[in-house]
């Protein structure tokens, strides 16, 4: 029966209908090479084996699917992290809505951001006439407190200077003199959403801190014992920034985040719609200059800000997004140590429930093979989690991942028994990693939504806890760090262990020996 407004079809079963059918077979005939399926499936069987994997690794000028976003993606995030702020993109329309769409799809939640929406016209001419309108509009139409920019490809290839067309824009008066407008240079062609990330995060303190914060308000110039915290590039933010708050709050810390995305992000349904949310406001950015320490969580996320702020006399904490026991004991150690007060009790238990949920569980993770990719970060936290479990991180791959990351990784498998045979894999792709997958098996993949290709083709179950997730809902807004962010990880890490044991254990009679009510 053909789809009609009394029979709406879902598209999981709507593009079997006989007449898609037709018309997936027209295409092919007309459009697609017409190879014989057996020389697809011999093409196919090959690049499967350790010669194609030879070949494969050893290409140098190109990239296949890389694990990574650009920097403007980055710049964004940093943007949402601070109150009544609207990204501004110097940039094409095109490049904007990729960043709004990742986030929206990632976070089921619009995401505000404008283009300068630049053309051919403004590639050869320059993009000045589109800073001044564009900024113009947005203030008058948004109303911002403020507006942060960054840019895309075009406006770096033409070499667009930011900070003469800002203060160019405001001669013409297209914004106040007055009105805060921090900048980044984000070239999309070099680095990643992580560099973004890193470069507009250092912008913003710049902007507030460059002079203009130390001689607009006196009182602020006190020293005070508050610590910072810098969380990095986070898909589950909205998770855990609430957790990282509560940890502070129990050593009842005066404490600033920089840069927090997670209410904008986490908007209730209730009448209202906000475009700006929660964030770090202005005053926090200006006092945050004087605090006592910052604690980064994510080196790679921050490498410049680092320096800045061990430049501006800090005592920077520089972690690689801890989760699971060991990783949330150095962050909560170096708290009590920051703050001269003990390790809350409450803590102490959430640590001691962690340790015990582990030692019921940890023998089904025992000896488990898992491939991983994402940023840098994330991976050192997840490799030293699983190695905690007893598990082997096999391949840990990361496209943005340089020596010095890999060097780290390869530490944590030297330090544990459960680490030896395990690889690194710095500025590799997805591709490198079918590669691995289908000659050197694991159990299980942890990594995006991207994976899901790679479990299909390979056959190796993905678990999703990497940025982005499109294929999943709601995963963003439960913790990965902390001790309750532990738990929550060993227990995606065991539900998809035992939905992979029913799977191979399901026919009856013959597989379902193992096919257990209790475990």
């Amino acid at each position: 029966m053909p789809q009609s407004a009394d029979n709406v079809i879902d598209h999981e079963m709507l593009f079997r209908e006989p007449e898609y059918q037709e018309l997936f077979r027209n295409k092919k005939e007309q459009f697609e090479f017409n190879h014989s399926d057996a020389r697809v499936q011999e093409i196919r069987d090959w690049t499967k084996t350790e010669d194609y994997k030879e070949q494969n690794f050893a290409r140098e000028a190109l990239t296949i699917n890389p694990a990574k976003a650009c920097q403007p993606l980055g710049a964004v995030y940093v943007a949402n992290g601070f109150q009544g702020t609207l990204p501004f993109v110097h940039g094409s329309q095109g490049c904007v809505a990729y960043y709004r769409s990742h986030f929206s799809r990632h976070f089921k939640e619009p995401t505000s951001c404008v283009s300068s929406s630049m053309t051919e016209d403004a590639a050869v001419f320059g993009g000045l006439n589109n800073m001044i309108d564009g900024l113009a509009n947005a203030y008058n139409l948004y109303k911002p407190e403020m507006i942060a920019v960054s840019t895309t490809c075009m406006a770096e290839v033409i070499g667009d200077d930011l900070d003469a067309f800002i203060k160019n824009a405001k001669q013409k008066g297209s914004i106040p003199e007055d009105f805060d407008v921090p900048f980044s240079h984000t070239p999309a062609f070099v680095g990643s959403h992580v560099t973004g990330y890193d470069n507009a995060l250092l912008g913003v303190l710049k902007h507030f801190w460059d002079g203009k914060a130390k001689t607009t308000e006196p009182l602020v110039r006190v020293p005070n014992d508050s610590i910072n915290f810098i969380g990095g590039f986070d898909g589950f933010v909205v998770g855990n920034m609430p957790e990282i708050r509560r940890i502070f709050d129990m050593f009842e810390v005066d404490y600033t985040m920089l840069c927090d995305p997670s209410a904008v992000w986490n908007t209730p349904t209730d009448g209202e719609f906000r475009m700006y949310d929660g964030g770090t406001t202005k005053e926090e950015v200006e006092r945050a200059l004087h605090a006592k320490a910052t604690i980064v969580f994510q080196e790679y996320s921050s490498e410049k800000t680092i320096k800045y702020l061990q430049e501006k006399g800090q005592e920077v904490v520089v972690l690689n997004a801890p989760v699971g026991v060991a990783g949330t004991d150095q962050f909560v150690m170096a708290l009590s140590r920051l703050t001269g007060k003990p390790v809350p009790q409450q803590l102490e238990l959430e640590r001691g429930r962690l340790v015990d949920a582990i030692a019921d569980s940890q023998a089904h993770l025992h000896g488990k093979r898992y491939a991983l990719y994402g940023d840098p970060d994330q991976m050192l936290g997840y490799t030293q989690f699983l190695l905690e479990l007893g598990a082997e991180p096999a391949h840990v791959l990361s496209t943005n991942g340089g020596k010095d990351w890999a060097e780290k990784v390869q530490a944590l498998f030297d330090a544990s028994p459960f680490g030896k045979g395990c690889k690194v894999y710095p500025k590799r792709d997805l591709w490198h990693m079918r590669s691995l997958l289908f000659t050197e098996p694991v159990d299980f993949m942890i990594g995006n939504t991207y994976g899901k290709y790679l479990e299909r083709d390979t056959g190796t179950p993905l678990i999703r806890l990497v940025f982005p997730i499109f294929d999943r809902h709601h995963y963003h807004r439960f913790p990965t760090w902390g001790y309750e962010g532990g738990m929550r990880l060993l227990v995606m890490l065991l539900d998809e262990y035992f939905e992979a044991l029913d799977a191979n254990t399901n026919v009856p009679g013959q597989t379902d020996y193992s096919f257990d009510i209790i475990r």
